[in-house]
């Protein structure tokens, strides 16, 4: 099943997509990858959609994609006394470790660590931002704040602390707990929730320790501002744009959503924007002309994926969710202005063999009107570097590894074939007009040009360029 864009959707399952006949469904309508949101649903419900996920891979013949989210660290107030209470501007309001019912003047924050972070003129937002807090004074075990934006607060209301890093683990005990559930369920990317610091991710690589890649969520200032060094140690990034929004000036995020795409272009790893798509089909069978504008312009951009949350996992029409993000992909990448703009972004190669050789293929691809440029990998490290070209010739991975396989289905307009590796260099070229012919890249009379690297299986040994004619087959 060949996609007629080179885009990638990821779709979250959820109540509304969780049994086998509607994951299949959003797979045949255009979902590359699906994501398990460990925030809701047990780990019984998680098992189930990864079974019916497999099965379904069996069944269609193409490796799918799996990404377990993290949920992370939920920082909330405690309980009112009667539930809820008025906050007015300029007022004084105290947050403390004492978990009494609150009222108009105190209530719990029974973080510690969030407390032994905050100094004079931290901010805090409480519930979505909807209020605004500025400390004053620090306690030993509190902190006492003028109301800024005052308003409605009720119970165990969300906190967010956009100009303050929050010293405590991006980890928490259920995040650990789905951690190692999520691996063993043999899942290919995990998302971190809330990162912050490189040293977030390092946290995490050492724990998965190779099982799955890691994908970093920046929704914080603080990894804003880290960006560089969270993306050397991320496999991948996400523009995790709900929180960002939050913390941040709602104005600048489109800007630091254009700065962490070429940011991650860059340096050649896959790069994903999420949030709010399209978010109107939550409820409605068609989106706002706002939301086709926002999905099209992260694809303009040259994100790897968009991805969908609420609207695929727990809205009335996830169907149509998917099929309408992949249509708009589909019409897009046929616009002359998307070819050009993509061009233009190009980021610079590393001295590398490697490197060299995926921008040749591209160029001679291009060049000699190739069908398709085919890339054996073992690693992924070839599959992704031809990615990162963004050439306009289809790219054919074929791979010995199905871990690699399914890893690789979230990446920008990589086709993956899980396939047994080359035993010589004619099996090689054989293999790769074989196969490009049985997945409708090429024709008898086309050429490929094939990447690959000797001594074949040895990752990351990319030092061969070849063209091929494809005969009759």
């Amino acid at each position: 099943m060949r996609r007629l864009r080179k885009t990638k959707i990821i779709a979250t399952l959820g109540p509304a997509s969780s049994d086998p006949d509607s994951i299949e469904a959003l797979h045949l309508a255009g979902a590359d990858v699906f994501r398990l949101n460990f925030s809701h649903g047990d780990h019984k419900d998680h098992e189930e959609r990864v079974a019916a996920i497999r099965k379904l891979e069996g069944d269609v013949g193409r490796p799918i994609g799996i990404l377990a989210d993290l949920q992370g660290p939920k920082i909330r107030i405690g309980t009112f006394k009667n539930g809820s209470t008025m906050l007015t501007n300029g007022a004084k309001f105290r947050l403390d470790l004492d978990e009494t019912p609150g009222d108009e003047k105190r209530v719990s924050l029974p973080h510690p660590a969030v407390l032994e972070s905050l100094d004079e003129g931290s901010i805090l937002l409480l519930d979505d931002g909807k209020l605004k807090l500025m400390v004053v004074n620090v306690g030993k075990d509190f902190v006492d704040c003028e109301v800024a934006v005052g308003g409605k607060i009720s119970d165990r209301k969300g906190v967010n602390i956009p100009n303050a890093l929050v010293r405590m683990s991006p980890l928490t005990d259920k995040d650990r707990r789905d951690l190692d559930f999520a691996l063993s369920l043999g899942v290919d990317w995990v998302a971190l929730s809330f990162v912050q610091r490189p040293e977030d991710i390092a946290e995490v690589k050492k724990i998965v320790a190779g099982r799955a890649a890691v994908m970093a969520k920046i929704e914080k200032p603080a990894a804003v501002e880290a960006l560089e060094g969270i993306i050397d140690l991320s496999d991948a990034i996400m523009v995790a744009r709900g929180d960002l929004g939050v913390e941040m000036p709602i104005q600048e995020v489109p800007s630091i959503q254009k700065r962490i795409i070429t940011q991650a272009r860059e340096a050649g790893k896959p790069v994903v924007v999420a949030t709010q798509m399209l978010e109107s089909m939550i409820a409605s069978p068609v989106p706002t002309r706002a939301e086709v504008t926002d999905v099209a312009n992260a694809i303009y951009d040259g994100t790897d994926a968009v991805m969908l949350s609420a609207e695929s996992a727990a809205g009335e029409f996830p169907l149509e969710a998917v099929t309408m993000m992949s249509d708009i992909a589909e019409v897009t990448e046929r616009d002359p202005l998307y070819r050009s703009v993509i061009d233009a972004k190009h980021g610079h190669l590393e001295a590398t063999t490697a490197d060299a050789i995926s921008a040749a293929a591209s160029q001679v691809a291009h060049t000699i009107g190739a069908a398709a440029i085919v890339t054996y990998t073992t690693s992924g490290s070839t599959a992704l570097r031809a990615a990162r070209e963004r050439g306009e010739t289809s790219v054919l991975v074929l791979t010995p590894s199905l871990k690699t396989a399914r890893m690789l289905a979230l990446v920008w307009g990589l086709h993956c074939v899980h396939t047994s590796d080359a035993e010589n260099f004619a099996d090689m070229v054989n293999k790769a007009c074989r196969k490009s012919f049985a997945e409708g890249f090429t024709r008898p009379g086309d050429r490929v040009v094939i990447m690959a690297g000797v001594p074949f299986g040895t990752p990351g040994s990319t030092n061969i360029l070849r063209i091929a004619w494809v005969g009759e087959q």
